[in-house]
């Protein structure tokens, strides 16, 4: 390949990393307002998904035209796939941050919260795992992607456990029910990101070794 195209190719890489360093922060705000109601926060959380869904489909743009004016193949084929789907699944793990942000805005919410330590435990845990995963894409590391591939089932038996509790419990306060709701989304797309980040993780064993992992690493 020429140089020029992996000049191209490399600056659409860093694209990437920059949409990804994006969405961590937005979780990071979402979350944020899970303790404390910011009103703030939440609002900047929501406004940057505009941001990140443009971003989307320009790497997309992008790909698609490297893709007929190259036509690459074997590492730099990979590439460009691994950056598409995982680009994809950023975007759809802003979207979870929104929808956190959108519920934590009503003030039941942080009640319920804070006296939930299991959702706060699932908060870290799945930021935990998206940082991971992160930092297996930047520095092309196969064994944090590996690490966090085989985390992704303990946040499935957390966000259970979570929707065992609220279902016990929820009938016992009728009056705050409109709250356990807004907690049990907050909850759902924790799990959901956690789901996103494993994706992502399994990009980044293929675009290292060429091996498809989806649905093989439970």
């Amino acid at each position: 390949m020429t140089a020029h195209f992996v000049n191209l190719l490399e600056e659409l890489r860093r694209r990437m990393l920059r949409i990804a360093s994006q969405v961590e922060d937005m979780l990071q705000e979402a979350c944020e307002c899970l303790e404390q109601p910011i009103e703030t926060l939440a609002q900047r959380v929501i406004a940057r998904d505009a941001e990140i869904d443009a971003e989307e489909v320009a790497v997309e743009a992008e790909t698609i035209r490297l893709l007929a004016l190259y036509q690459p193949v074997g590492s730099d084929l990979r590439l460009l796939f691994t950056i598409t789907k995982v680009t994809n699944d950023l975007e759809r793990v802003a979207d979870c941050a929104v929808n956190i942000a959108e519920r934590c805005r009503h003030l039941e919410v942080q009640q319920l919260a804070r006296r939930n330590d299991d959702l706060m435990k699932l908060s870290r845990s799945v930021r935990a795992i998206l940082r991971t995963v992160v930092q297996s894409l930047s520095a092309e590391d196969l064994s944090a992607a590996q690490r966090a591939l085989s985390g992704d089932h303990a946040i499935d038996q957390q966000y259970a456990g979570i929707v065992r509790n609220i279902v016990a419990e929820a009938p016992r306060e009728p009056d705050h029910m409109a709250g356990y709701v807004d907690v049990l989304s907050v909850a759902k797309n924790l799990e959901r990101i956690a789901d996103h980040a494993t994706n992502i993780a399994e990009d980044v064993v293929f675009l290292l070794t060429g091996a498809i992992v989806r649905h093989r690493h439970e």
